[in-house]
C-alpha cells in the first residue's frame, strides 16, 4: 500500500494548529487557577502538608523607632492587632483568624486591673528580656484551641516602613472616612494610593465621624486590617517577582520585626505561599461588646477585681465551633460560663426578645415591657451569667453591673 503524502499547504495548517493548541494550553496552565494549582504543589513540596500557625502582632507603643518592635514607649505598648495566620500548604490557602483586642481574658497570674487579651503583650514585655509575644501566644493558643508555631511582631513605625518599602498600596475605601481625633484618617470614597503613614491611619479607624456606618467599631477595623495586610501581601508575594522581592524585603525589615522564626524560614513560607488566597475568619461579633462595671470576680486577675471598661466577652463554644474545621477541640477565656439552661432571667422587654432568650436556652420570665435601658443586672457572684445574658441581648451597647436580686435582670 502506498503511503499517502500530506500536501505542503495541509502540513503547514496542521503545524499551525498544533502550535496554537500548545500556546493555548500553555496560557491555560498559567491562568490564575492553574498558577494556584501549581503553587499548591510547590507549597506542599517546600513546606509539607501540615498547617503552620503564625501569630501576627502590632505593638501600638508610641515614641519608639521601627527597629524597637517590642519597645513599650507610650500608650502602654499593647497588642493593637492580634491575628493568627494559618498557613495551609496542602490547600495553598491562608486563613486570617482575627481576635478582638479588647477580648476579656482571665489573667490570674498578673495584677492587671483591665484584663484584656491585648494587655498580656504589655505585661510580658515588662520582663527582661521582654516576653510579650510569648505571653500573648499562650493566651491565643488557649483561646483558639490551636497551636501557635511562631510569632511576628512589629510596631506602628515598622508597619509604616513596610508599606513604604513596597512603594505604598492602593486601597478601595468604601465610604467617606473622617477621624481627626484618634487615627487622623481623612479619606474620600474610591481607590486611594496610600503611603505608610496613610495606610496606618486607615487601618486604625474605628470611630469614623463622617456620618455613615463604615468603620465605626473594632470588628470593622479588623476587616480593614485583613484588607490592608492582604494588599501588602499580594504586592509582596506577586509570583512574578516574589523570589527577588521577598529576600530584599525581609533583609531590610529584619531589624524592625521581632520573631522566633528563622529568616530563612520566613522567606521559604513567603515564596511557597505566593499567590495563595487569604480568607478572614473573624472571632466574635458586635453582640460580644459590652460595658462592664467594676466588679469582684475571683480569678479574673491576681487581685480578683475587674475595673470598669468596654470589653468583648466572646463565647468559647462559638469559637470552638468556628475553628473546628481547623482542628480546634476547645476554647477557653479562663472563665467558667454557666450553661444557659441554669440561668434564670427576669426580662423587661418585648415578646420577641423573650422568645430569643428562650431559643438560646435561658429560663425566662417576662416581667414587663422594654425600658430602653440596655442593661443587665446580675446577683452577687454571678458575673459570668450576666455577661452571657448581655451577649444574648446584643447590640454592642449593653451595660452590665451587679444588682441586688436573685436572678439576672435584663432590661431591653
Amino acid at each position: 500500500m502506498k503511503r499517502q503524502r500530506v500536501r505542503p499547504n495541509m502540513a503547514r495548517i496542521l503545524i499551525a494548529c498544533a502550535l496554537l493548541a500548545f500556546i493555548g494550553g500553555f496560557a491555560i496552565f498559567f491562568s490564575q487557577g492553574a498558577r494556584r494549582l501549581a503553587g499548591g504543589v510547590a507549597a506542599r513540596l517546600t513546606l509539607g502538608t501540615q498547617p503552620i500557625d503564625i501569630l501576627v502582632i502590632a505593638n501600638n507603643a508610641r515614641g519608639v523607632a521601627a527597629n524597637d518592635p517590642l519597645g513599650l514607649g507610650t500608650a502602654a505598648g499593647q497588642a493593637d492587632v492580634i491575628l493568627l495566620a494559618r498557613i495551609d500548604p496542602a490547600a495553598h490557602r491562608i486563613y486570617a483568624i482575627t481576635i478582638p483586642r479588647d477580648t476579656l481574658f482571665a489573667q490570674p497570674g498578673w495584677n492587671d486591673p483591665v484584663p484584656k487579651i491585648k494587655t498580656l503583650f504589655f505585661m510580658g514585655d515588662q520582663d527582661s528580656p521582654p516576653k510579650g509575644p510569648q505571653e500573648l501566644a499562650k493566651a491565643v493558643a488557649q483561646l483558639t484551641g490551636l497551636p501557635v508555631d511562631g510569632y511576628i511582631a512589629a510596631n506602628f513605625a515598622g508597619f509604616e516602613r513596610a508599606i513604604d518599602l513596597v512603594g505604598g498600596i492602593t486601597v478601595d475605601v468604601k465610604k467617606r472616612i473622617y477621624d481627626p481625633r484618634h487615627s487622623g484618617a481623612n479619606f474620600q470614597p474610591g481607590l486611594q494610593h496610600m503611603n505608610g503613614k496613610e495606610a496606618l491611619a486607615f487601618v486604625r479607624v474605628r470611630q469614623n465621624i463622617a456620618g455613615n456606618s463604615y468603620r465605626i467599631n473594632d470588628f470593622q477595623r479588623m476587616q480593614a486590617e485583613v484588607q490592608v495586610l492582604g494588599i501588602l501581601r499580594n504586592k509582596l508575594l506577586n509570583p512574578t517577582h516574589a523570589a527577588t522581592l521577598i529576600p530584599t524585603f525581609v533583609k531590610k525589615m529584619h531589624g524592625d520585626i521581632a520573631t522566633d522564626l528563622p529568616q530563612a524560614r520566613l522567606i521559604q513560607i513567603g515564596i511557597a505561599m505566593a499567590g495563595a488566597p487569604v480568607y478572614q475568619v473573624p472571632l466574635g461579633s458586635i453582640d460580644d461588646s459590652m460595658t462592664l462595671a467594676p466588679a469582684s470576680v475571683p480569678g479574673i486577675n491576681a487581685e480578683g477585681y475587674l475595673d470598669g471598661a468596654d470589653y468583648d466577652v466572646l463565647d468559647p463554644a462559638e469559637i470552638a465551633r468556628r475553628l473546628a474545621p481547623f482542628g480546634a477541640q476547645n476554647s477557653s477565656l479562663g472563665i467558667d460560663f454557666p450553661p444557659h439552661d441554669s440561668v434564670h432571667v427576669t426580662l423587661y422587654g418585648s415578646a420577641h426578645m423573650a422568645l430569643h432568650f428562650e431559643h438560646l436556652g435561658f429560663l425566662v420570665t417576662r416581667a414587663g415591657a422594654a425600658t430602653g435601658a440596655q442593661r443587665v443586672l446580675y446577683p452577687a457572684g454571678a458575673a459570668a451569667a450576666g455577661w452571657e445574658a448581655a451577649r444574648a441581648l446584643g447590640g454592642g451597647d449593653v451595660t452590665v453591673e451587679a444588682g441586688t436580686g436573685s436572678t439576672i435582670v435584663v432590661e431591653e
